[in-house]
């Protein structure tokens, strides 16, 4: 299919920043997955490699042609929106098809592209339907079967499922995670759910305030932050920040703990408060324990646990999982 290189990427709009020097090199065949706080620059990176938007300054490479200049139609790429942006006087099978048509494919290559699509996604049943006639999830698989049928060096995806109600999200997700292990493709992804990222993603891309702040695999980033904005945004319920000075870490301007490291008891801990608030999630309990000046605590327990708020609880800090960060935010390793 297709690689993905960017070097020196920037992007102003007017005095603002938005792109500050993004450098990523994307191998053939893997799934990325654009992450961050809105603002943060994912969408406007993503436009800049479909060339929706042209690149202050730096270059775009796709499969090692330099595209930084050529129009969106000249790039190997399909996009699939958040918006479907179907035609609604057409039916799937010729949404499906319409762009090979208007590249000038012959008749017999449309069919086999759309039914080859059809397959992947299940759509051989809605072929004759209009999106009128379609739910959400079916009209977001007929954008994707769209994007598929032109066979792209790269698949770009734009926050794709945000419109979709939770129980869809979770079916079209695994649809998108079974149709790149089967066609191998090179996707990037813009989301700014991480759980969405956490599922999808070879490697995740996490963005802030125009810069990469790390680059790896999910569970490389959730275990191995590189520093305190990629600690609080992965994972959910996230990280617990705790003053260094109130947790007696000398050195240590803050320090992370994870909510399933802690344990709650009433013997001695690291910190003491009261509990607040109880999220039964029946597959686990999240706690909310107030320790005062070193704030909120959440304390994640696995399966059902049963306590009343006002009851005071002890912390126990699991030392191996405790992440020390300096007054940079950075993560201090030593």
């Amino acid at each position: 299919m297709g690689s993905l290189v960017i070097e020196g990427v920037t992007k102003s709009f007017g005095q603002v920043d938005v792109l500050k020097g993004i450098d990523l090199d994307i191998p053939d065949g893997e799934f990325v997955v654009f992450v961050g706080p809105s603002g943060c620059g994912k969408s406007t990176l993503l436009r800049i490699i479909a060339g929706l938007e042209t690149a202050t300054t730096g270059s775009i490479r796709i499969n090692g042609r330099e595209v930084t200049t050529t129009p969106p139609a000249k790039r190997g790429i399909a996009m699939v929106f958040q918006s479907y942006a179907l035609y609604p006087h057409l039916n799937v099978r010729d949404n499906m098809g319409l762009g090979l048509k208007q590249a000038g494919a012959e008749k017999d290559e449309i069919r086999r592209a759309v039914a080859k699509a059809s397959a992947m996604l299940s759509l051989d049943t809605l072929l004759e339907r209009r999106p009128a006639e379609l739910s959400g999830g079916q009209r977001q698989r007929v954008a994707i079967g769209r994007a598929i049928v032109r066979e792209p060096e790269l698949f770009l995806f734009d926050e794709p499922l945000s419109n979709l109600d939770a129980a869809l999200r979770v079916h079209t997700r695994i649809e998108i995670a079974r149709l790149h292990n089967q066609i191998k493709a090179t996707m990037v992804y813009v989301t700014h759910d991480q759980v969405e990222a956490m599922t999808l993603a070879n490697r995740i891309v996490v963005l802030d305030s125009g810069r990469i702040q790390q680059v790896g695999a999910p569970m490389e980033l959730y275990n191995d932050p590189a520093n305190l904005f990629v600690a609080g945004f992965i994972g959910s319920p996230k990280m617990n920040f705790i003053p260094g000075r109130l947790a007696g870490a000398p050195g240590t301007h803050t320090l992370g703990i994870r909510p399933e490291h802690i344990l709650l008891g009433a013997g001695k801990g690291e910190l003491s408060g009261v509990v607040s608030h109880v999220e039964h999630l029946g597959a686990d309990t999240n706690v909310y324990v107030d320790c005062g000046e070193a704030g909120l605590i959440v304390v994640r327990i696995f399966g059902e646990y049963q306590v009343e708020p006002g009851v005071t609880k002890d912390l126990k800090f699991d030392a191996a999982r405790v992440y020390r960060f300096d007054e940079k935010g950075e993560r201090i390793r030593s």
